[in-house]
């Protein structure tokens, strides 16, 4: 709330209407009623702090592999904004890779990866085909270096991180470098943090998302989209330590990804030297991952959405959703 606060300062310094307008937003969407979130998938296999909830369907597993920010539900937000039971209502066999919450301490990305990731495809009765999102992507590019998969698409992924641009890159590293001690300390980088530096990245519309909220029929369908959205943007278990400074560091930094510097357990993690179908897809408006920085594998999408709207937005269902089942089901009837 302090960050918010000071951002509404400076945003609206010339305009106190404005200000109020916003005020007015954050209240109604704290005051805001809440739907039942769905009941989860069960789970099928476990592996560290991460299990593999099963959404039913045979066939070809597809398993999706959400970022380690914020909760893995963005992907199953409600009935009418899931892609999951979207595909899983056209006969595909989905699978979601819950991270849990880490313990404390120094496991980083690359343990994540190589000791729950892999495990949970090795638990499958046969290679699946991994859709990876955010830094999901990222992680599921690795594990395809890794262990048999049948595909691997990745959605709104980083991998060059350098062309995040200097603006950007600076912001974070001043981020990390103001938290890093304190998260040290903690052995986790709180879930504050992270979102400290997605409001930096664009301020104007943290602010005048609110400002727009406090208009809305609070029974409105869009309100309830935002409060769902909101909910989750605000919510998720912490970073280890470990995953937190390698992803500050050895990614943001050192562009070890993009470099091909990239290494778990002495193996390269090179995801343009795969031979299994791999489809990229980026948001050409995406202000939180540049489509600039994706790894550019094989097939290629682009769509004209926001990072979270391409995957739950008005229009996905058409520009994601079924670009991405057609794909798949290239996949499942070659095998």
């Amino acid at each position: 709330m302090p960050l918010f606060l000071d951002i509404l300062r400076s945003e609206t310094a010339a305009s106190p209407e404005r200000r109020q307008a916003a005020l007015t937003g954050l209240a109604a969407y704290q005051a805001a009623a809440r739907a039942p979130r769905p009941e989860g998938a069960p789970v099928v296999a476990r592996a560290g702090a991460a299990a593999l909830r099963d959404y039913g369907g045979a066939g070809v597993p597809v398993m999706f592999v959400p970022s380690l920010i914020n909760p893995p539900f963005i992907l199953d937000l409600a009935p009418e904004r899931s892609l999951l039971r979207w595909l899983r209502a056209r006969g595909v066999r989905v699978l979601l890779v819950d991270w849990g919450t880490p313990a404390p301490g120094a496991d980083d990305i690359d343990h994540h990866v190589a000791a729950q990731l892999v495990p949970l495809i090795a638990a499958l009765d046969r290679p699946p085909v991994l859709v990876g999102y955010c830094l999901g992507g990222t992680m599921a590019a690795a594990a395809a270096c890794l262990a048999p998969v049948a595909g691997l698409a990745t959605l709104a992924t980083p991998w060059h991180f350098s062309r995040f641009g200097d603006v950007a890159r600076g912001r974070i590293a001043a981020l990390w470098a103001a938290a890093q001690a304190p998260c040290r300390q903690l052995g986790l980088v709180p879930m504050e943090v992270l979102q400290t530096g997605f409001w930096q990245l664009d301020p104007a519309r943290t602010i005048a998302k609110y400002e727009q909220f406090g208009t809305l029929p609070p029974n409105s369908a869009a309100a309830r989209d935002f409060v769902a959205l909101e909910d989750w943007a605000n919510a998720g278990a912490p970073l280890s330590f470990g995953a937190g400074r390698q992803l500050f560091e050895d990614f943001y930094a050192a562009d070890r990804p993009g470099r091909g510097a990239w290494t778990i357990g002495g193996r390269a993690i090179a995801p343009q030297a795969l031979t299994c179908p791999t489809l990229d897809i980026v948001s050409t408006t995406d202000r939180i991952v540049p489509a600039a920085s994706a790894a550019g594998l094989g097939a290629q999408l682009a769509v004209e959405a926001g990072h979270v709207g391409m995957v739950v937005g008005r229009r996905a269902r058409e520009t994601l959703w079924q670009p991405l089942a057609d794909w798949l089901n290239q996949i499942i009837r070659a095998r």
